[in-house]
């Protein structure tokens, strides 16, 4: 177990699914395999692109197991631990802690109402209850709370978080935490898929793209564009990526919401590209239709992914 801040590029793992709605392992293990044999610098299993709030807890169990096993130590793995409250968090996270995982990751407590105070005692909570890293995700799209530079940095500097994965969607904020942190703030991972060069070039430590199960060597290379200071080749790079990312536009608004059209576009690319056997997202979630899946075929086709 590494005890190291986790940069880079660290794909969010879907979470292949069988027709009958269980994990299906055979499909996780290739998928991988696939990303790490991309080169990417870690795996984050059981966020919003694993599905985890709709996973029961052995199929949970089953991801870690399977993303552990498959990783060996070749680059670290990340679990989240994400729940309503602190005691549900902390059984993730010992439970993912066990079975071998680098780091675990919370968002604020959700569905209970919360005090600012009480946020923060959720994840000193947490931290103290778990002996591995603790990464804050900032996810208010979700949990309808939104984590402050100033909480964040507080955490880091007493030792309570190891990193943010930030998927806030405010760039400024971002930005600002950027600029606050010192020698012992926190590892800053962006969530985005759209803005990454700027967030790299900006001081940020890494990405966690779910667009990266599909194309983890597009924001590869642009990582290292931004480390050579080749700007203007992380901004074609950038804007290469957000072309296909409008498959997540494929799916229609009036029929089906976003989780579904994000989450079912990622794993249409995925089975299009003959990395999973079966497209299935858990229910409520509803399916792509076949026309919502003939324009992700044809941007994977304009891309050169298939």
């Amino acid at each position: 177990m590494t005890t190291a801040a986790i940069t880079g590029v660290v794909p969010p793992v879907c979470t292949p699914l069988t027709p009958e709605l269980d994990v299906d392992t055979a499909s996780l293990e290739r998928l991988l395999h696939f990303l790490i044999e991309a080169g990417v610098d870690g795996l984050f299993v059981l966020g919003s692109s694993g599905e985890t709030a709709y996973l029961d807890d052995e199929q949970r169990a089953t991801v870690i197991d399977v993303a552990t096993s498959v990783a060996a130590g070749q680059v670290p793995v990340i679990a989240g631990a994400i729940d309503m409250t602190a005691p549900r968090v902390l059984a993730h996270a010992r439970s993912a802690a066990r079975a071998g995982v680098d780091a675990v990751v919370a968002t604020a407590p959700f569905y209970t109402r919360t005090h600012p105070a009480e946020v923060e005692h959720h994840f000193r909570t947490v931290a103290a209850g778990v002996d591995v890293p603790l990464y804050a995700y900032d996810l208010p799209v979700s949990v309808h709370t939104k984590l402050s530079a100033q909480l964040l940095l507080r955490l880091a500097e007493d030792g309570v978080i190891t990193g943010v994965k930030d998927s806030s969607g405010d760039d400024a904020g971002l930005r600002r935490l950027l600029q606050m942190r010192g020698e012992r703030g926190p590892v800053v991972l962006t969530g985005s898929e759209l803005t990454v060069d700027n967030a790299l070039a900006n001081g940020a430590d890494g990405v966690v793209p779910g667009l990266g199960n599909v194309d983890p060597h597009g924001y590869l290379a642009l990582a290292r564009h931004v480390r050579d200071g080749d700007l203007k080749a992380a901004a074609a790079e950038q804007d290469r990526l957000a072309d296909l990312f409008r498959m997540v536009e494929a799916g229609d608004p009036a029929r089906i919401g976003p989780s579904s059209a994000g989450l079912g576009s990622f794993k249409a690319a995925l089975h299009l590209r003959g990395i999973i056997d079966c497209p299935a997202t858990m229910p409520p979630q509803l399916p792509l239709a076949e026309q919502e899946v003939a324009t992700i075929r044809t941007l994977l086709d304009q891309a050169g992914l298939l």
